[in-house]
């Protein structure tokens, strides 16, 4: 299968290029970071920019496409809904509608944060309700995916991994801390499903080659408050613990607002798939395995110059 996929140097996007660049020709897109590497082929454009979603799909010719652009900062996006919104919302209603056009098939990554996070273990047919600018924009993208391309996958995710500049994941927060032996706090009263971001590409995969559509939650089967994993990553590297103080969301002065649970029910992808996602461990373990085999230091070195 020939693969586009843009946002191909965020964590989400990159992860997924080299898990599925061994057995599918792989096409990353990036704007800022020029990347140098053989494992698949880099289009570096701003998506913005008039007539470039056009050309990225001329010179790719996917069979699949994975949308993983998207300013996904939320004080980032609160700063600038506008900004927001192009790449959030815009971009991917008109990726979609190009997509559609020329026959590939779509999988849009939206967010759990479309949820307020009252109650969790919220199901695809529950009514969203988004916090921030972020959620708000990504939650419109979806409505607007559905109405231009019945045949997309939407999947909402929570995911963590290593990434391009080694700041960008939760696990990657605590590992650099732990690591420095630096005090941090840990939020006991948000729960999240986070999956690895390695684990998704072939949950991806088994999507689309099983024809799916629709909206899907993606995330793991098992929930966890953001210190418990942030405990759990500290023992499996056998660092200190204790540096991590349990504390509330409410106190940590953050500009946009946080949902407090994001637990999510995965029966209808489980069912679709007929096979069980990965829990929290499982991205953990693998986490942990990547950085003995020298990962994070081959991800610094993909950008030019280093």
């Amino acid at each position: 299968m020939r693969i586009l996929i843009t946002g191909a140097s965020g964590l989400l996007g990159l992860n997924l290029a080299l898990e599925l660049a061994g057995r599918h020709t792989v096409f990353g897109v990036t704007n800022r970071h020029a990347l140098q590497t053989n494992r698949f082929k880099v289009i570096q454009t701003d998506l913005l920019a008039p007539g470039s979603v056009e050309s990225v799909l001329e010179c790719a010719q996917p069979d699949w496409v994975i949308h993983c652009a998207a300013l996904a900062d939320l004080d980032a996006c609160e700063a600038d809904p506008k900004l927001a919104s192009q790449l959030n919302t815009e971009l991917p209603c008109k990726l979609a509608s190009h997509v559609a056009r020329g026959g590939a098939r779509l999988v849009h990554i939206s967010t759990d944060a479309v949820f307020d996070g009252v109650h969790g273990d919220y199901y695809e047919e529950d009514t969203p309700n988004p916090l921030s600018v972020y959620a708000r924009t990504k939650l419109e993208a979806e409505r607007l995916i559905m109405e231009t391309n019945s045949e997309a996958i939407i999947t909402r995710v929570n995911l963590f991994g290593w990434s391009l500049t080694g700041k960008r994941s939760l696990a990657e927060f605590f590992f650099n801390n732990l690591k420095a032996s630096n005090p941090m706090k840990g939020f006991t009263d948000v729960f999240v499903c986070p999956l690895l971001a390695n684990h998704l590409a072939s949950i991806f995969t088994d999507m689309l080659e099983k024809g799916l559509s629709g909206l899907y939650h993606v995330v793991s089967r098992v929930p966890i408050s953001k210190y418990e994993f942030g405990v759990a990553l500290a023992k499996r590297f056998e660092l200190d613990e204790t540096l991590i103080s349990p504390c509330s969301v409410n106190d940590a002065g953050l500009k946009a607002a946080r949902s407090p649970n994001l637990t999510l029910c995965t029966d209808k992808l489980t069912k679709a798939l007929s096979a069980s996602l990965p829990t929290v461990t499982d991205g953990i373990e693998r986490f942990y395995e990547l950085y003995r085999e020298g990962y994070p230091q081959y991800l610094k070195g993909l950008v030019r110059g280093e």
